[in-house]
């Protein structure tokens, strides 16, 4: 078979937490993936938004970063040898005697029996705002996710937004950045009460600058290189701040994509499925993570993981139909091998 053509028992879109993990359930079941992920590498959000970021709701770590999640979780999945195929998105599904072709943007195609979507909110990348010649800073001085806290050791760093990635970060990075001053339309931020209360503690003490009600109006700077960002009120009234960086925070456009057109039932762009099964309303399609919803649905990392367990269970008489699945736990049955 060549390097584009493929034959697997699961392909699973999305390599996020919920995806890895997935990889994990289904190899406990004997069941071989091949995973598709339209980012470069492995992590999901985890990993292209909020790396160094704690993660406290893990069950039997009381604290750990994202990152290294996403490397636990990575490693936990290697002893069924998944493949991964990663900076592409699967454009096409076709239906085969038995079961699906799946075809990504790169033209890979791989024919498995089962397709477990694990796409946490699908595709998605920043909600940039309308500044004149802001494309020339990005990846230089502007930035819309932070992924090593370092970058901004002695850096004059303006936070542009309300919400609490902004307010996150700006408690963060006051930490190593020489100084942080926060852009916001109005004095009270959308922030969890707690995270705001710690920012306009800090901003008293000076550790932090509050620019309100600004918004921001233009960058000034040359080669890519940001030396000051404009900001403006409603009535017009202008600051410059100096500023070798700007991280503007507002929001993810998110959207499903190709997935859109599968002929799924979709309530508000989210997927709809049997709890219990992970079942979708196409049959042969399953559906775990941030991506599906259903009646008391949580939109959490551990409940994603559950719902992989469940899912791979259904999937598994689509690859062995003739053998009865006995349910052992972990300790009793160890690794299994594929």
């Amino acid at each position: 078979m060549s390097d584009s053509r493929h034959a697997t028992d699961v392909v699973v879109i999305g390599a996020g937490p919920v995806g890895l993990f997935a990889v994990f359930e289904c190899g406990m079941v004997r069941l071989r993936c091949h995973v598709v992920d339209a980012l470069d590498a492995v992590g999901g959000q985890c990993t292209a938004l909020y790396p160094e970021k704690p993660i406290y709701d893990i069950p039997g770590f009381p604290r750990i970063d994202a990152a290294d999640l996403v490397r636990n979780l990575e490693a936990q999945a290697a002893p069924f040898r998944p493949v991964y195929h990663l900076g592409q998105r699967v454009e096409r599904l076709e239906r085969t005697a038995d079961g699906w072709c799946v075809t990504t943007s790169r033209g890979v195609e791989i024919t498995c029996k089962a397709v477990l979507i694990a796409a946490g909110v699908g595709a998605f990348g920043p909600n940039r705002p309308p500044l004149a010649g802001i494309e020339t800073y990005e990846g230089r001085s502007v930035f819309y996710y932070v992924t090593r806290r370092e970058d901004f050791r002695g850096k004059r760093v303006v936070i542009a937004g309300g919400g609490d990635s902004a307010v996150d970060w700006a408690l963060s990075l006051q930490e190593v950045a020489a100084h942080v001053m926060v852009v916001h339309r109005r004095a009270k931020f959308r922030a969890a009460p707690e995270s705001e209360a710690r920012l306009k503690a800090l901003a008293a003490g000076n550790a932090i600058e509050l620019v309100v009600p600004y918004q921001l109006q233009a960058l000034e700077g040359r080669d890519g290189r940001l030396d000051g960002v404009i900001v403006a009120t409603l009535e017009g009234e202008t600051r410059r701040l100096e500023a070798d960086v700007l991280l503007p925070f507002f929001g993810l456009a998110m959207e499903l994509g190709p997935i859109a057109t599968w002929g799924l039932n979709l309530e508000r762009n989210l997927i709809a499925v049997d709890p219990s099964t992970g079942t979708t309303s196409v049959d042969g399609i399953y559906a775990a993570g941030d991506i599906v919803t259903y009646p008391g649905k949580l939109k959490l990392i551990l409940c994603g993981f559950s719902e992989t367990a469940m899912a791979a269970r259904a999937i598994y008489p689509r690859v062995h139909p003739d053998e009865p699945l006995h349910f052992e736990y972990s300790t009793t049955s160890g690794l299994p091998r594929i």
